[in-house]
This record gives structure tokens, sequence and C-alpha cells, in this order.
């Protein structure tokens, strides 16, 4: 690591999913970069794997196990993140589930019930946690993963699909209710990267023909920095430019 001011010097960054795939190596970046990182995801395993890795590199993290449709969870999260450091600067929704690969009419209820929990609900409920603690940054920074399956509208993964809709909707309202304060609010579309989720969706894929996550992260860091102006608008990462509409 260089011994000059890094972009995201004493800040405090807060992943979600951060024990594999994008946002393990999210969670990484932002530490290389000079965050604080608030690493959250189910497996204990991989939290402990990234935080070794992340000590390696110099930086420091803070691990929460935590079930992301424990909603309660989420809200004392806030309590505990303005306990210790009375803001957050970076949020990184990155946690998502797929659901299963099947015609709409045969998933399962709870499939379809967890599917929203998981990729728009609790987005909900951190936001909804975490805005004071952003709003407290002198630039809060909130990102979250969608998908071009929100507008490609590809079959058998309609409930997936309309998840992310949800999500994009609600994000750039949000953003657009943020206008005249310094919080920016924004999306990526990380198109095809190698990730469980997308050996799931492409089980015969040769995953060494798809991107690899590391690559995604210095646009990640730029989004979350301070110099970012952006707000309210969708990164389409596979293209390297912001969405037109």
């Amino acid at each position: 690591m260089s011994d000059g001011p890094k972009p995201l010097d004493g800040r405090i960054a807060l992943v979600t999913g951060a024990s594999r795939g994008i946002g393990y190596h999210a969670a990484l970046g932002f530490a290389q970069a000079g965050a604080h990182v608030i690493a959250l995801a189910r497996t204990v395993g991989g939290l402990e794997e990234l935080d070794d890795e992340i000590k390696d590199a110099g930086g420091s993290a803070t691990l929460v196990p935590v079930d992301l449709k424990d909603f309660e969870a989420l809200d004392r999260l806030g309590a505990s993140i303005q306990e210790r450091w009375g803001k957050l600067d970076i949020l990184l929704g990155n946690a998502g589930t797929l659901g299963m690969v099947t015609p709409l009419p045969h998933m399962e209820p709870k499939v379809f019930d967890d599917l929203f929990a998981i990729n728009v609900t609790a987005n909900y409920r951190l936001i909804r946690s975490l805005d004071p603690l952003l709003r407290a940054s002198d630039a809060g920074r909130a990102i979250f993963v969608s998908s071009g399956a929100a507008r490609k509208h590809p079959p058998f993964v309609s409930a997936y699909a309309a998840t992310k809709a949800a999500l994009e909707a609600l994000v750039i309202s949000y953003a657009n209710e943020n206008r005249q304060t310094e919080l920016c609010s924004n999306l990526i579309d990380p198109g095809t990267i190698r990730t469980k989720m997308r050996a799931q969706y492409v089980p015969g894929e040769d995953s060494e023909t798809v991107t690899p996550p590391q690559e995604i992260v210095p646009t990640l860091v730029e989004l979350a920095s301070p110099t970012m102006i952006e707000s309210g608008r969708i990164y389409d990462f596979p293209n390297r430019s912001w969405r037109a509409d």
C-alpha cells in the first residue's frame, strides 16, 4: 500500500454481503483505499477470512455476522454505529439472492417472499436505520447493486428481476428526496461478474471467461468517494458509463 493520501482516508464504510464475491472484494478495496470497513454477512468464516486480508493490507474492519432478514438487528446496527462513530460515510448495499431459476408459476411462495425481503426490504430497512448517520457525514454516499435483469426481463428469474426493478425505483426516489443535501445515492449494474450467483444462473459456464469481481472495485471506490457528485443514477459497469435515463 502507498504511504500517500488515499481516496477514502478516514471514511467509515458499511458493506453488506461482504463474505464473498463483489462484497468481499469491495470491502477489501475500501479498506485498502483508507476506509474502516463494517462488514456484514451471514457467513462468519468468510468474514474472518476478509478480516485477515484487510489486516494484512494494513487496514481495519468491524465484523457483523447478521441475517439481513433480521430487520430488528438492522435497526440496532444504526444505534451501534451512532454510539461508536456518530456517522456513516459509505453504505454499499451489495447483498442479494437469485432465488430459484424457474418459471414464475413454479416458484415457491417462500422463495418469492425471501427474494423481496433480502433484495428490497432489507435495503429499505438499512436506509431507514442508517439515513441519519449518512446525513451526519460531510459526504454520505449510498451505493446499491442492481442488475440488467431489472430492464431486460429475462425468463425464469422473473421475481429476481422484479426485486431489482423495485430496488432501482426505491434508491432513485430516495436520491430525489435528498437533492438539497450532501448525500448522494446511486446504483451500479455490474453486468456479468464471476460470482456464486452467476454460477447458479449459468451453471455450465466456464468461470474463467467471466469478469472477476476485483475489476469492479476501482469503480465502487470512485462511487464511494467524497468527490462523487452524481446522485439518483445507475452506473452501467460493462459500458463504463452512466445510463442516460
